[in-house]
């Protein structure tokens, strides 16, 4: 088990397993500027590092997931004569998007583990995973409306996508808190556990991924694109991805376990 202290975030790894932990507990992890720059410093552990990571857990320290940004640090970039910020778009195009990307084409499948409360930024950040996992007293809110501001970080292109134009319009417009077993209901999320045993189970699943093929990469790209792309682009995707998952030992360990019929003993390579 290795573990770093970056900035406002912990990251840990244990063998192909990599956790990023939001450490800010005493403002509910919100997205501070220390925050982010320890999620993109881990995140280049992660994907330049020495370490073969194959499935990374993003999660938040003590009762919350993440309060979303950090309204602090948003007035500090400066304000016009009325005494507001002069471009709360360009700290988007600074701090977040560059996260927002590097989670979109991460090598690695990534589970979001929702720990309780999930606001603003960070529906974002928890929806751009590929599974989103939540502890039964966890809620999703999209809190931007409450400030006078617009949905972001990908979340008006993620939650429509998810669970529709009208529903992610009720949340967005009205801001209401949004209930784990609801937003499961919804298909806003996978799986939603109890508090108790939530890390526990949530840990299973990414082990799971863990030991999987490196073909799970390609997965990731093709379902990512899927939601862009027209029936022949995703056909022609498709083949070309094939081609580089048939290339992988992964690939043949996985035929020849089928035809020996015994369980595959996947390296990630």
């Amino acid at each position: 088990m290795i573990e770093m202290s970056l900035s406002d975030v912990i990251l840990k790894i244990d063998n192909e397993l990599a956790t990023i932990t939001l450490n800010r507990p005493d403002t509910l992890n919100a997205l501070s500027k220390g925050v982010l720059e320890g999620i993109y410093e881990a995140l280049n552990h992660i994907e330049f590092g020495e370490h073969n990571i194959r499935c990374l857990i993003i999660t938040g320290e003590g009762r919350a997931f993440s309060s979303g940004a950090n309204l602090s640090d948003t007035m500090e970039g400066g304000a016009n004569e009325n005494g507001f910020p002069v471009d709360v778009g360009h700290q988007l195009e600074l701090s977040y998007h560059p996260i927002m990307r590097r989670l979109r084409n991460l090598h690695c499948p990534i589970i979001s583990a929702v720990n309780g409360p999930c606001a603003g930024a960070a529906v974002g950040i928890a929806l751009s995973c590929d599974l989103i996992m939540a502890a039964r007293s966890s809620y999703f809110l999209l809190a931007f409306r409450n400030i006078g501001l617009v949905p972001d970080c990908g979340v008006t292109w993620i939650v429509p996508r998810l669970i529709g134009g009208a529903r992610a319009r009720e949340l967005a417009l009205l801001g209401e808190k949004l209930p784990a077993e609801k937003a499961q209901e919804w298909g806003l999320i996978n799986r939603v556990f109890d508090d108790e045993t939530f890390m526990e189970e949530t840990e299973k699943v990414a082990r799971k991924l863990a030991e999987g093929p490196s073909g799970q990469r390609f997965i990731r790209q093709v379902m990512w694109d899927s939601l862009d792309n027209n029936f022949e682009t995703q056909l022609d995707l498709e083949r070309q991805t094939q081609f580089q998952a048939g290339q992988t030992s992964d690939f043949f360990e996985g035929v020849n376990a089928f035809l020996e019929k015994r369980q595959a003993k996947f390296t990630g390579k």
